[in-house]
């Protein structure tokens, strides 16, 4: 889980990750590897030894319980132990011979030792052990389930190191707005002084009304509360898309446009260096957010939340 501010808990999932699982058994070695990208919805693929393809329905059941979407790759590699080299062991008649072997000892003078071996070779005591279909099933199922956790473990840490640069990045943006929205009335101040001082300097004289209207042009040309109020409006949506449950990510790259919009007003409306600085810090701050996303899809969607 990763906390994107003091009132919201967001958990991002990637739709990109691998997962290898190697599992040994009496029977042999199991390897499974997911593989997923993002799709605009769930495909999913298998590459299944011959003998065993049976089991694709079973394992899309607990895909598709699992994952809502993504292009995913399974697939299955199987090391089987040669079946005649698997001895098991009668324990019920090695004992019952053994039992018997103890007893005639007993009955008969100087019998011969008891030899483990001789017990061994008697008719069904070592059995050649055959391949029990329903275990190897139960063992590759369970060491499957294995394996899709730790992809869905592997989309889960990825999401939370963007879920932390989002947040980085808001927060930022936050600041900004708030610094650049305290700063508002020393601005347009200092751009009135600024008039007054040239007007003195051009010994020019303007009426009071006159002067007055251009004092209004000035305020209304830096008056950037509007697009402030919108980014923070926007700031505040991103955070909450985020809280929603599904895929999101064309709302939110619908977000990063009207952020990038908004500082673009803000570059337009300049007046100064420090409102000029702080849009640029703006834009670069979304575009940061927006490769983040494009990294993480390549199609409409971006990523999902589990």
């Amino acid at each position: 889980m990763t906390l994107l501010s003091t009132e919201v808990t967001v958990t991002i999932s990637s739709m990109t990750a691998f997962a290898h699982r190697r599992s040994e058994h009496p029977w042999g070695t199991a390897i499974w590897e997911l593989r997923s990208v993002n799709h605009r919805y769930l495909e999913l693929s298998f590459k299944l030894p011959e003998g065993w393809r049976q089991l694709e329905p079973e394992l899309r059941d607990r895909l598709r319980n699992a994952l809502q979407r993504g292009k995913v790759e399974c697939s299955l590699r199987l090391s089987l132990q040669d079946q005649n080299q698997q001895l098991q062991l009668n324990k019920t008649l090695a004992q019952q011979l053994l039992d018997t072997a103890h007893q005639l000892r007993t009955d008969i003078a100087h019998a011969a030792p008891i030899d483990v071996l001789d017990i061994m070779r008697w008719p069904g005591v070592m059995q050649s052990g055959e391949l029990d279909g329903d275990t190897i099933t139960k063992d590759l199922l369970a060491a499957f389930v294995d394996a899709l956790d730790d992809q869905r473990a592997n989309r889960q840490r990825e999401g939370d190191e963007l879920a932390l640069l989002i947040e980085q990045r808001l927060s930022s943006i936050s600041e900004i707005v708030t610094d650049l929205r305290a700063r508002m009335p020393e601005i347009v101040s200092g751009q009135r002084d600024k008039l007054r001082s040239r007007l003195a300097e051009l010994q020019a004289e303007l009426d009071a009304e006159r002067l007055e209207q251009e004092m209004a042009l000035i305020a209304q040309k830096a008056d950037v509360d509007e697009e402030l109020d919108r980014l923070d409006t926007h700031v505040k949506e991103v955070r909450r898309v985020l809280t929603k449950s599904g895929a999101v990510g064309r709302r939110l790259d619908f977000l990063m446009q009207e952020l990038n919009r908004e500082a673009n007003t803000l570059s337009s409306k300049a007046v100064v260096a420090e409102s000029t600085q702080a849009a640029v810090e703006l834009k670069v701050l979304i575009e940061q957010m927006r490769e983040h996303f494009r990294k993480m899809h390549s199609g409409n969607q971006i990523f999902q939340l589990r």
